[in-house]
C-alpha cells in the first residue's frame, strides 16, 4: 500500500454516520488501530462530546490526541502492521485556521499530502462535507468552506477510496 494507495477518505455531514462507518472499517481490518483524535476541549460542550466519543471507542485502540501535527503521526505510524484512523479533518482544519501562525495551515496541509503519499499501510481520514448549504456571511466561515473544499478535493485525488456517508448509508465515490 505504498504511495498512499491504502488511504480512504470518508466524508459526510454532521451526524451522517461517517464516524461510525469509519470505526467499523477500522475494526474489520483485523489490524491494531491507532485512532488520531483532533478535537480539543475548548469548552464544556466540546469536552462532553469528547467524553462520548471516548466511551464509544474500543478500549484496546491506541489513541493519539493531536490537534495540529497529524502528518507527523502518519509518518511515524502508518505502516502495514497498523490501521490509522484520523477523526476528524474538519476539526483539524478549524484548529489550523484559528492558530496564531497564519502559515501553519498551508504547511500542515502539505505535510499531510506528503505523509499520505509515504504511508505504507491503511489510513482512513474522516471529514465533514460542508459546501452543500448557503454561502456563510462571515469571512472566516467563507474561508473555512473554501479551505475545506480544496482540502477534500486534493485528498480525493490522493486517496484510493472515497466514500460519502448520508443517513448512515455509505456511497462509494471512488475505488469501492
Amino acid at each position: 500500500m505504498s504511495g498512499g494507495m491504502g488511504a480512504h477518505l470518508v466524508l459526510g455531514g454532521n451526524r451522517s454516520g461517517k464516524s461510525g462507518f469509519a470505526a467499523r472499517q477500522a475494526a474489520e481490518s483485523g489490524l491494531p488501530v491507532l485512532f488520531v483524535a483532533t478535537a480539543q476541549a475548548a469548552d464544556e460542550e466540546m469536552a462532553h462530546r469528547i467524553r462520548i466519543h471516548k466511551a464509544n471507542r474500543p478500549a484496546h485502540w491506541q489513541v493519539a490526541e493531536e490537534p495540529v501535527h497529524v502528518a507527523d503521526l502518519l509518518l511515524a505510524h502508518a505502516g502495514p502492521e497498523r490501521f490509522v484512523l484520523v477523526d476528524c479533518l474538519t476539526i483539524w482544519l478549524t484548529n489550523l485556521l484559528l492558530h496564531a501562525d497564519p502559515g501553519l495551515l498551508h504547511r500542515q496541509q502539505q505535510a499531510l499530502f506528503h505523509a499520505l503519499q509515504q504511508a505504507t499501510g491503511p489510513v482512513l481520514l474522516v471529514g465533514n462535507e460542508t459546501g452543500l448549504g448557503i454561502t456563510p456571511m462571515g469571512a472566516l466561515s467563507r474561508q473555512f468552506i473554501d479551505e475545506n473544499g480544496h482540502l477534500h478535493q486534493k485528498l480525493a485525488q490522493l486517496c484510493s477510496r472515497v466514500t460519502l456517508v448520508v443517513a448512515g448509508l455509505p456511497l462509494s465515490l471512488k475505488g469501492g
